[in-house]
């Protein structure tokens, strides 16, 4: 059994991390820390566990053996390096950390305290991009040549778990970042996984177009990036990130194959199509993807969880998210200089 805490009772540890521990039969959620102390009591009541004063309390208790921080971005590398250094394995949500050297930091420090680092980057375990990816691997594609990725919505101010247009996400001073590292990273990600390789190159543009906060300013953060990428292995293709797609979420990914073209998460009535370079079609009903109105099991919880009780370090570990997170701030650096970044794949 694998005894966890939560630190953080937002609205990712309340549709995510607490629901998903707590049906997994392998799990015991034993307490949460939050800032706002009668929400932590309200969920330690839900969930039957204990509500801790401070992080530092958390940490010191022996009794748990991971922990999940579900707190704003500012803060991640500070609590998971804490956390690392009290022994216990980190299960992070993203963007990793606000700086690379905040997340090169994370994973020294997983290595050195020998425990599991692993980033939330649940795009990976959708079905349809495992199968996909399995596609990509057997050759059905023929060679990828480029490719589409989108992920866009209406804003976190719609999902957070205090609604309204002074969430934190707006706040540069906690945030960082805006859609480029809240949507933008799972794509980045994504597109790495599934192609099986590395981005290498961007040209971006980040932009705050549209959002305004609660005193009518335009926001600190982008609320909109598009980037160009090019990978190692010479694939060319684009990744969009919105907070301003207000009438339809849209969490696509296309691939252009001298075989065919793979679309997946691009209509409702499937998971994802192959359209062959004959023009054959082969459709694959295999799940929904997550959006911000219909949470579904990520996957996320089980596989931290399942690779703690075998000793099996996750492969969604803060190391493979390292080169997702320099495209991500290779991105933001194009986007500022108005040139095109190359990266470093070990920088």
């Amino acid at each position: 059994m694998v005894h966890v805490g939560i630190i953080g009772c937002g609205k990712i540890a309340q549709v995510r991390h607490l629901p998903e521990y707590f049906s997994n039969g392998n799990a015991k959620i034993i307490g949460i820390t939050d800032i706002n102390e009668e929400r932590a009591k309200a969920l330690a009541e839900k969930y039957a566990c204990k509500v801790y004063k401070t992080r530092e309390e958390m940490l010191a208790d022996t009794a748990i053996d991971a922990v999940s921080v579900c707190t704003a971005n500012h803060t991640h590398a500070e609590i998971a390096i804490e956390a690392l250094r009290a022994g216990k394995h980190v299960l992070c949500e993203k963007p990793m950390a606000v700086t690379l050297e905040e997340c090169e930091r994370m994973v020294s420090e997983a290595k050195t305290h020998d425990r599991f680092l692993m980033i939330g980057q649940n795009q990976r375990l959708a079905k349809a991009h495992v199968k996909a990816r399995e596609l990509v691997k057997n050759g059905t594609l023929g060679k990828i040549i480029s490719f589409r990725t989108v992920f866009g919505h209406g804003g976190p101010e719609t999902w957070s778990v205090d609604p309204g247009k002074d969430v934190w996400f707006f706040d540069r001073t906690k945030a960082a970042m805006g859609a480029m590292a809240d949507l933008g990273i799972h794509k980045t990600d994504l597109i790495q996984f599934l192609l099986g390789d590395t981005i290498v190159e961007t040209t971006a543009r980040l932009a705050t177009l549209d959002k305004k906060d609660a005193h009518n300013n335009i926001i600190g953060v982008d609320d909109n990036a598009i980037c160009i990428y090019r990978t190692k292995g010479g694939v060319i293709g684009t990744m969009t990130a919105s907070w301003t797609y207000y009438g339809q979420e849209d969490n696509s990914t296309v691939l252009y194959g001298t075989r065919g073209i793979l679309r997946i998460y691009d209509a409702p009535e499937y998971s994802m199509k192959f359209i062959s370079s004959g023009g054959e079609e082969i459709v694959y009903k295999l799940d929904a993807i997550q959006t911000n109105d219909s949470q579904t099991k990520s996957g996320v919880i089980d596989e931290f969880v399942g690779c703690i009780a075998a000793g099996k370090q996750p492969e969604i570990c803060g190391e493979s998210v390292l080169s997702a997170m320099r495209a991500v701030f290779a991105s933001i650096e194009s986007s500022e200089t108005g040139r095109t970044v190359y990266i470093k794949e070990n920088a």
